[in-house]
């Protein structure tokens, strides 16, 4: 991030937004007065997984928005399980809504595919876009494998913090499994004590459009379309051990749209903040710095 004379508490600023059937949790770091950046988390995944770079972002001069994707965290679920890419993209214009502003909009996976669908449907509210380990183009065996660690155990629960890091330990076995368990109660909601995923497990019920056999909320040619009518400063970030996004996916996008730039976080997974947070702030920090904050400087100055 770049030495921004501001400073931001620590402590964020909760937020609860209305988007149709649901309620958004957010946590809002940084000082309202600056530039925007929204950040959408992956599936499985709650706003917390943004933590630590929303506050950096906020203490280098931006207003950073970090979001729990409906059905996700502390966000509500939906009551008619309505779980698919415009839901998912009409909040995304729900978090601009309430803002009043548009946003450097920054998406994880789900988040990211809810980010470009939004602006595809809705240019006016980026100011710029971030997609990481996701493009309209990926590997479906990686998205298989979110989808079946998502599913696992989801409707009869885990009978201890144990069962829940040993399921994690499984789906991430390049991380080390935490010395203390306690912070894995943000993955989990407690019910009749036992703990179960804290995401909605009607979520894959609703996921399969099945009389086109189409997944609905990794569509590539609508996702395409998107991207190429992309007119914002725009960054691809791909984990280099990801088993999700691979170069040739990213090759496709780069050439969908040529104005983008591309960073690469050797080593990392899917989850590139998780796996190497220091080099991903460091991309997104010189992408921000350089493409929006000096557009919006340049701005100001003229107008």
């Amino acid at each position: 991030m770049s030495d921004h004379p501001r400073t931001a508490a620590s402590t964020p600023t909760h937020l609860r937004i209305e988007s149709g059937d649901v309620v958004l949790a957010a946590d809002a770091f940084g000082d309202p007065a600056d530039p925007a950046v929204v950040l959408f988390h992956g599936g499985g995944q709650t706003r917390h997984s943004w933590g630590s770079t929303a506050a950096d972002l906020g203490a280098a001069g931006w207003h950073a928005i970090t979001v729990d994707v409906r059905g996700h965290g502390d966000s509500t679920w939906s009551p008619t399980g309505d779980y698919t890419l415009d839901s998912y993209s009409s909040d995304v214009r729900a978090v601009i809504d309430h803002l009043g502003r548009p946003a450097v909009l920054i998406g994880a996976s789900l988040g990211g595919n809810a980010a470009l669908e939004a602006i595809g449907r809705w240019p006016e509210l980026a100011l710029g876009l971030v997609l990481v380990d996701v493009s309209p183009f990926l590997q479906p065996e990686g998205a298989h494998r979110i989808r079946e660690f998502m599913m696992t155990r989801a409707e009869e629960g885990f009978a201890s913090l144990e069962e829940v890091a040993d399921a994690i330990s499984l789906y991430l076995p390049h991380r080390p499994r935490p010395n203390s368990l306690e912070g894995l109660r943000r993955n989990v909601r407690e019910r009749d004590g036992r703990l179960y995923w804290h995401w909605d497990p009607a979520m894959f019920r609703s996921d399969r459009d099945e009389a086109v056999q189409r997944d609905r909320l990794v569509d590539p040619a609508r996702l395409g379309a998107a991207a190429e009518s992309l007119r914002v400063p725009t960054l691809l970030v791909r984990g280099g051990a990801s088993d999700v996004l691979s170069p040739q996916d990213a090759a496709r996008f780069l050439k969908l749209v040529p104005h983008s730039e591309f960073a690469e976080v050797s080593g990392a997974h899917h989850m590139v903040a998780g796996d190497d947070n220091v080099a991903f702030e460091s991309v997104l920090g010189d992408f921000l710095d350089r493409r929006v904050r000096m557009r919006l400087d340049f701005i100001a100055a003229y107008s």
